[in-house]
């Protein structure tokens, strides 16, 4: 009966207050911004939800392509060290472990890696890579060779080869330029994890998505604290919707995104509660470790904790030591201000701060977190650069180019197997540097000024797949691709082209003279270059009189190739380059040609060069093998190879190169240690501007270019500058290989010469050469010179 009375008495009250106008003007001016705010609430609810669905639930607006080199392939005798299969495994993601538990794992001992393949049987056993070390001769033994594969076991099973993982060069992202390699939480190691959740958010587990708790801690933190301790009161939950969710949301940009407004704070933790409810603490976690920002390399910006290991230490995230994942971690705070690269001492305090908070968190015990704390910061300055970052640029523009499905709205998986060999790509990467290095002294003692730049090709000539591309001396300093945008003048690496163009146009004619062992007179003259008087000399200014077809190219002789190209025909030279269809500006059939007066690129080079290994056919380069969507192969058909020249004309030029690294301008390759059987040719511009090299086995044709980007002169020969690159790079891309010669073309015949005359060699002859003709062409007359 009272609570009746009290019920009615409130009731009462209520309608007498509600007669009063001030108090129903009160209601309504209340109820408004509350509508609102529920409807503001309401909108923001239903559209983070979606975009939070969205994004972490696996729809993608955008297709991120994964982009992959060549499997990794072990062979017993190939010249290769512990580390640099450690650091090959490293490129596959595979985990060191104690003991091998999985496929994707590997331990090491001395002289000894073991390995569970992913790409074996499930069951498999696992597989032992032996090495034989280098060791010194004995008196009765030979010294052992260098490092190298020994033995390939797979159980009590001896393998001569074995082929494992293709290596994962990038996730790229089209038009963008970041690097990042999206991995999922239980494949990251517990101390990146722990790094992370104890410098950024050691509560994470228990907050709904905001932390008044840690609000309250950074507050006291950041009054009574040093700089180095200062922290900020944002949740992993509300940086991920800083940046990851709203830069994605309408009219809302990463800048608006991080604006220090109140606004924006708001809407930040209301989106956090959002987002707490619509995806679990282990989603959020994983998208944080993957999508944020961790620092800049060259134009490249870093995205998650994958990717930055490799950047930062050149390992895969799964085998990063406690101090390389509290660096990480460290870098979190200001990517930009807290570099391993720009600002070491700085990083190295924000390390030590996150052992520190690892320790009071309990992840570590404070006598781990003082040794660690005593540890260099180490970082690999070059990983950027040996991950291929030239030849993704070039797999990104052509990709878009070539399969423009690819780059259009999907959710479907896209997979890019690429050509690159992740070895060859080390090797030749270091061959550059070295190289650079060795210019660099050069240029010094002779007072220039600036920093040459070099650009290097490597291509299968069997298959045209490139398998090495280098195109600058650092990624980080200029992105600008000279492998394959640069056009230069060739210069004498044009030459064969010349000899290839007398011979077919002696064949076609059905001449017997023109052949390796006919004579040119190498004198100085001078030409009517399109009405003017033009007076070329030789190198050094080095003159050989008469002089046989294969001694002018071996020497590179000037004056006696554009006396070759004049009997040949202009204007058959410049189509043959035509015919070859490799690109490059079209040359002038004027006597220039000869010399190599128009512009092209490595890469074009490169492609021109695969009719000689080829016996006559062009193989048009490539660098996609495949490309899979949804798993399904949706590879183009690559361009077949042409039938350009003859074998026979193709092989006595070849033959004539073979000469050139034997006893001629590249012979420093042979002085050098390189003794695979082998063919080049050496290049000079006019005034020293470029420096090339383009050699060549059956199975593996390298171009290199050395030069300024201002096309000032470099001041330094092909065999001075470009060859000490191309000798290391194929001594040791090529270490352990069996020698594998030229075979020459049905037809060819092999005459004893005297080099002097070019006829047959008499008994007195003091110079005999065992020349090669193409069918019909033999000489018939005995040298008369020394015939007394």
């Amino acid at each position: 009966m009272e609570y009746e009375n009290a019920v009615k008495g409130l009731r009462i009250r209520i309608e007498t207050a509600w007669r009063r106008q001030w108090v129903r003007l009160a209601a309504v001016a209340l109820a408004i911004p509350t509508v609102l705010l529920a409807c503001a609430a309401g909108y923001y609810y239903i559209s983070f939800a979606r975009l939070i669905d969205a994004r972490l639930q696996g729809a993608r607006e955008r297709v991120l392509p994964r982009v992959f080199g060549r499997p990794l392939e072990l062979r017993r005798g190939q010249t290769l060290t512990e580390r640099q299969l450690v650091d090959r495994l490293n490129d596959l993601g595979y985990a060191e472990r104690a003991v091998l538990e999985k496929p994707g794992e590997f331990t090491r001992d001395a002289g000894l890696i073991a390995l569970l393949s992913r790409a074996a049987a499930p069951d498999a056993p696992p597989v032992r890579v032996v090495f034989n070390k280098p060791a010194p001769a004995g008196r009765n033994r030979p010294p052992r060779a260098p490092n190298r594969i020994d033995r390939l076991e797979i159980g009590r099973e001896r393998r001569e080869r074995l082929t494992l993982d293709a290596p994962l060069l990038t996730s790229h992202i089209a038009g963008e330029r970041e690097r990042r390699r999206p991995v999922a939480l239980d494949a990251l190691p517990s101390i990146v994890v722990q790094a992370v959740l104890a410098i950024e958010d050691r509560r994470y587990y228990d907050h709904p998505g905001i932390d008044p708790i840690g609000m309250v801690r950074a507050l006291v933190t950041n009054l009574f604290s040093d700089r180095a301790y200062r922290s900020g009161a944002s949740t992993i939950t509300q940086q991920v919707v800083r940046n990851v969710l709203l830069p994605q949301f309408e009219g809302w940009t990463l800048a608006t995104a991080r604006e220090q407004t109140i606004r924006r704070k708001l809407l930040e933790q209301f989106v956090a509660l959002v987002l707490n409810t619509r995806a679990s603490k282990d989603e959020i976690l994983e998208t944080y470790l993957n999508d944020m920002p961790l620092g800049q390399r060259g134009s490249f910006a870093i995205f998650g904790f994958a990717e930055a290991a490799r950047l930062f230490f050149g390992k895969d995230v799964q085998n990063v030591t406690l101090a390389e994942a509290a660096t990480m971690a460290g870098v979190l705070q200001s990517p930009s201000a807290l570099s391993p690269f720009n600002n070491p001492e700085r990083c190295k305090e924000r390390r030590d701060v996150v052992l520190r908070a690892m320790a009071d968190a309990g992840f570590i015990d404070e006598a781990l977190a003082d040794t660690t704390t005593r540890q260099p910061l180490v970082v690999v300055q070059r990983a950027l650069e040996a991950e291929a970052p030239y030849f993704v640029d070039y797999v990104a523009r052509t990709l878009g180019e070539d399969y423009p499905g690819l780059t259009t709205s999907t959710n479907e998986a896209v997979d890019v197997y690429t050509t690159l060999d992740l070895h060859l790509q080390r090797l030749a990467q270091d061959a550059v540097r070295a190289g650079l290095l060795r210019v660099d002294e050069q240029l010094s003692r002779r007072r220039r000024k600036g920093l040459a730049e070099a650009a290097l090709v490597a291509v299968d000539p069997r298959t045209g797949e490139v398998l090495a591309m280098v195109g600058g001396r650092s990624y980080n300093q200029s992105q600008y691709n000279r492998a394959v945008v640069a056009r230069r003048q060739p210069g004498s690496v044009f030459k064969p082209f010349v000899f290839l163009s007398a011979f077919e146009a002696a064949a076609d004619a059905g001449a017997a003279d023109i052949t390796a062992a006919a004579l040119i007179d190498d004198a100085p003259a001078s030409w009517d270059s399109n009405g003017e008087l033009w007076s070329p000399q030789n190198y050094e200014q080095e003159y050989d009189g008469l002089i046989t077809y294969r001694r002018a190219l071996v020497m590179s002789r000037n004056l006696a190739t554009i006396k070759v190209a004049e009997r040949a025909g202009y204007d058959r030279v410049a189509a043959l380059w035509r015919k070859l269809g490799a690109g490059g500006t079209a040359p002038k059939p004027y006597p220039s040609i000869a010399l190599g007066v128009f512009e092209a690129s490595p890469l074009e080079i490169a492609t021109a060069y695969t009719v000689f290994p080829n016996m006559g056919l062009v193989r048009p380069l490539r660098h996609i093998g495949r490309v899979e969507r949804n798993a399904r192969d949706v590879t183009k058909k690559p361009a077949p190879a042409r039938d350009v020249t003859r074998p026979e004309t193709t092989y006595l030029v070849t033959s004539m190169m073979r000469s050139v690294m034997n006893e001629g301008t590249g012979a420093g390759a042979r002085a050098n240690g390189f003794s695979l059987d082998a063919a080049g040719k050496t290049g000079t511009t006019n005034d020293l501007r470029d420096a090339w090299f383009v050699g060549f086995t059956p199975t593996l044709l390298t171009v290199v270019w050395v030069g300024f980007d201002d096309n000032q002169p470099v001041g330094l020969s092909g065999a001075q500058a470009a060859l000490p690159i191309w000798t290391s790079f194929m001594t040791a891309a090529l270490a352990g290989s069996p020698n594998q010669p030229f075979e020459p073309p049905e037809g060819v015949s092999f005459v004893d010469i005297d080099t002097d005359t070019g006829r047959l060699a008499a008994p007195g002859c003091p110079r005999v050469l065992r020349e090669a003709f193409a069918p019909g062409t033999e000489p018939v007359q005995v040298c008369e010179l020394h015939k007394f």
